[in-house]
């Protein structure tokens, strides 16, 4: 995900940004060659960089944008404090069943901010300081592969033994007639909303749109 996507105004955004692409980042020093280098700062490449640093490997992890990926910005994390509040307000509304007779009034507003109060909190564990403190070199910028052993990083090489390529997908918006006439969410906006759209048609049938049967 693109920072572009997100709301800066936000406090919570910015304290996220602020460790998962900080803009006054320090790199330690540079290894000559990694014994690895994981390409892409998402789940992925995050496991395969620390768990090599634990096992004592010389070891990279290169991000083009912000650390975390999919599971923190525009997956797991906000998704699910997104379930919780819908969760919260169903089981509020079904309290009838047990006898307990409630009012229901949803402050959209109030639960997007929760939810990347929730996001910014997590943030910590995908920072590029805590991926320092394990070992990590965290470097910032696009990778070209240049070589088997070497990559271009914005102008600087950087050699290795192993690469992992770990960039990860982007959304797609289908080519379908007259969608450029409606506005349209993905994955990376959809979190950044702030007032309730009213309708809303979901394009796609995996697991990002399903819901626990209750």
């Amino acid at each position: 995900m693109s920072a572009s996507h997100l709301r800066t105004s936000c406090a919570h955004n910015q304290q996220m940004l602020a460790r998962v692409r900080p803009p006054d980042w320090r790199e330690l020093a540079r290894a000559e060659r990694y014994d690895l280098v994981a390409v892409g700062g998402g789940t992925a490449g995050m496991v395969a960089s620390a768990g090599a640093a634990i096992l004592g490997a010389r070891s990279a992890m290169i991000e083009r944008s912000l650390m975390g990926g999919d599971c923190l910005v525009t997956g797991c994390v906000p998704s699910k404090a997104l379930i919780r509040a819908a969760h919260a307000a169903h089981a509020a509304r079904k309290a009838g069943r047990f006898g307990i007779r409630t009012t229901v009034e949803v402050d959209f507003e109030q639960v997007m901010d929760r939810l990347r109060k929730v996001r910014a909190e997590v943030s910590h564990e995908d920072s590029a300081d805590s991926f320092a403190g394990r070992g990590v070199q965290v470097l910032f910028g696009q990778a070209t592969f240049v070589g088997p052993d070497a990559l271009d990083l914005d102008g600087r090489l950087v050699r290795f033994k192993r690469a992992v390529i770990a960039t990860g997908a982007r959304p797609l918006v289908p080519p379908i007639p007259g969608i450029d006439d409606v506005d349209v969410l993905t994955s990376d906006s959809v979190f950044e909303l702030e007032a309730n759209p009213g309708h809303l048609l979901v394009l796609g049938g995996g697991p990002g749109v399903r819901s626990p049967r209750r």
